[in-house]
């Protein structure tokens, strides 16, 4: 019977154990199953015959052929090498700011602002103002130049129900969002994400659409946080690095949908506002550090400046 080429392939029998020693210091004949397994699949990749068998007290051993074994101990040392320090480490955790009255306190205010609003209180100079009529986000009048009501109408709520859940809700996805970051990026992020979200709406939606209420902002918030949160664990293998993301997404899909007053629009396009500020903040901060004292103190008085001279240009307008 003729062998030809097969007289110089070692036969199975002759197959060894890999010394663990020699692929990593320390190692002992009891490492883990796993690794001997993630080991198995470097040599298939490698190209070097490998098998593996039960061995003393459960655990695999990897065999090879004799002639191979200084190249497979070669090719696993260099792997674990390179990866000795991956994945990395989860980022310490950050200190959160005490801020939470402060944060309470602007959402109050948005209550009292919703019940003043409908005492029909004449302001000087103006008689009753409809306050809906001009704070609405109209898309019509948006598209023809009134940016405020791009603001406005985050402050407008259509019913006791509307601000409720709004703030009931919202309030603790915000309440964290500030503790995170800081009431003034916190804020300034919450009012540019409830901002774009209601453009972006008003330019897909027909002229004669029209909408109230700070939800925009509110799953920009949502948005904001799952972004952070994704960026922050992107190294980490474990599967909870997605959980903020897909929870932002199931909230979205339970309270963003539901009800025939919905704009799913504007919850989907703040979302999606919030979700690309928070990518971005989340960057600079891992690169600058987050804002000091000073900073967000500047950022919070923008914002309410913002919020004020919006309702300004409306009450000039109307």
């Amino acid at each position: 019977m003729e062998n030809g080429d097969e007289d110089n392939v070692p036969v199975e029998e002759e197959w060894q154990a890999l010394p663990l020693e020699y692929i990593e210091r320390g190692a002992r004949r009891n490492i883990s199953s796993r690794r001997v397994n993630l080991w198995a699949l470097v040599l298939e990749a490698r190209s070097i015959p490998c098998r593996l068998e039960p061995g003393e007290q459960g655990m695999e051993r990897l065999l090879v052929p004799p002639h191979l074994i200084r190249l497979a101990c070669t090719e696993l040392s260099l792997f674990e090498k390179e990866n000795r320090n991956w994945p990395p480490l989860a980022p310490p955790p950050r200190s959160l700011k005490e801020n939470t009255l402060a944060t309470v306190s602007i959402l109050l205010l948005l209550a009292i602002f919703h019940n003043l609003i409908q005492l029909d209180l004449a302001l000087p100079g103006i008689y009753s103002p409809d306050w809906t009529s001009l704070g609405k986000a109209s898309a019509a009048a948006i598209m023809d130049g009134q940016w405020w009501r791009v603001v406005t109408a985050l402050t407008l709520h259509a019913d006791w129900l509307h601000l409720s859940s709004n703030l009931g809700i919202g309030g603790i996805f915000i309440i964290f969002l500030c503790r995170e970051l800081g009431s003034g990026l916190a804020w300034t992020l919450l009012l540019a994400s409830g901002m774009l979200g209601n453009l972006i709406n008003a330019m897909v939606q027909q002229p004669s659409h029209s909408s109230v209420g700070a939800s925009t902002a509110v799953f920009g918030a949502v948005g904001i946080l799952g972004a952070i949160s994704l960026l922050r664990y992107r190294h980490q293998l474990q599967r909870r690095w997605l959980l903020p993301v897909a929870s932002a997404l199931a909230l979205l899909a339970v309270l963003g949908t539901e009800g025939k007053n919905t704009d799913l629009g504007a919850h989907l396009f703040g979302f999606a506002a919030g979700t690309i500020f928070g990518l971005l903040t989340e960057h600079l901060i891992a690169r600058k550090g987050q804002p000091g004292r000073m900073l967000n103190g500047l950022l919070a008085l923008l914002s309410a400046g913002v919020v004020m001279v919006a309702w300004w240009l409306a009450l000039k307008a109307g």
